[in-house]
């Protein structure tokens, strides 16, 4: 068995980040913790930045690119990230003065020339993340749960901000020496430049802080499931986040017939092999296989009941 540590319901920390592959799970996981601490009378805010998000559909009701409440529970709201909606934002926040550099170099209208500086490899990535953290900081929420896309993905986006700042060091040579060879007079380009690798640095301490950010895998007990899972740990302590909850989804917990035995005998290694490498380091929750879809306020609480009551490994 493994060792116990403290359970999700007493988390201090302010940032509850779901990830795992596709499929296992991690939308209906978020929405159930989520749905848990707005009961318990904590302002939460659940995001999804998955690009197929799928909120709506789990509490049935249309949520999109603009914070909610949802219906019918109290102190929840959410958010699906639109990325048209954040380099809207973007564009209001950075577009004036980037025109103000750029059209020293290219004659463009603004909304052109804007947009396409928008378009530089990182850019929107790197926004989201300044986004998402927007909402994390402005105070309105005491909680906020990310429901985050598929595990290739949300490694490539906690590792975005590193990358991001090693490009801006070189950047500004690059414009020193254009305009030296134009003759071109001072433009704000060195300070955009400072702007945005402050917030780059910004984001990149917030999401590795352990002391504001916890990220919980969530598997399943198939191969492709834990092994990604096993990669997807190493590689997040390399970003500085250390997991401590494992969420092992479809765990077949009483087979009745010859088929759900046959496929706990299946799931029985996978679950051994996780218990086995985490079971002392981290806290092991099992969601049982279910019999219904999980749509709705109603079945989310009885999620959240498997959730915050679980069988610990």
């Amino acid at each position: 068995m493994g060792k116990t540590l403290t359970t999700l319901d007493q988390t201090n920390k302010r940032v509850l980040m779901f990830g795992g592959k596709g499929g296992v799970g991690k939308t209906t996981s978020s929405a159930a913790a989520a749905l848990h601490y707005a009961l318990a009378g904590r302002r939460t805010l659940i995001i999804s930045s998955d690009l197929t998000p799928s909120l709506s559909d789990i509490f049935e009701t249309e949520i999109g690119a603009t914070e909610r409440a949802v219906p019918g529970v109290e102190n929840l709201h959410a958010l699906e990230i639109d990325p048209a909606e954040v380099m809207r934002r973007w564009k209001i926040k950075f577009g004036p003065e980037i025109y103000q550099a750029a059209s020293a170099l290219v004659d463009l209208p603004y909304d052109e020339l804007v947009d396409y500086v928008g378009m530089a490899p990182g850019i929107q990535e790197e926004f989201m993340l300044d986004y998402i953290l927007e909402r994390i900081r402005d105070g309105r929420y005491d909680m906020v749960v990310w429901d985050t896309a598929p595990a290739g993905d949300t490694l490539r986006l906690l590792g975005l901000p590193g990358r991001f700042i090693e490009h801006l060091r070189v950047a500004p040579r690059i414009y020193l020496g254009v305009q030296d060879t134009l003759k071109l007079s001072q433009t704000p380009f060195l300070e955009i430049i400072a702007s945005w690798k402050e917030l780059s640095e910004q984001t990149k301490r917030f999401f590795s802080d352990p002391a504001s950010v916890e990220f919980i895998m969530v598997t399943i007990p198939e191969a492709l499931g834990v092994y990604q899972s096993r990669r997807v740990i190493g590689e997040l302590a390399e970003h500085g986040l250390d997991v401590r909850y494992i969420i092992i989804n479809n765990v077949i917990a009483d087979p009745d017939c010859d088929f759900l035995r046959q496929r706990a005998e299946m799931q029985r290694p996978y679950i051994e092999m996780l218990n086995d490498e985490y079971g002392d380091s981290m806290t092991l929750l099992k969601l049982p296989l279910l019999s219904y879809e999980v749509k709705g306020v109603e079945r989310l609480r009885e999620v959240e009941e498997f959730l915050f009551n679980p069988l610990v490994s």
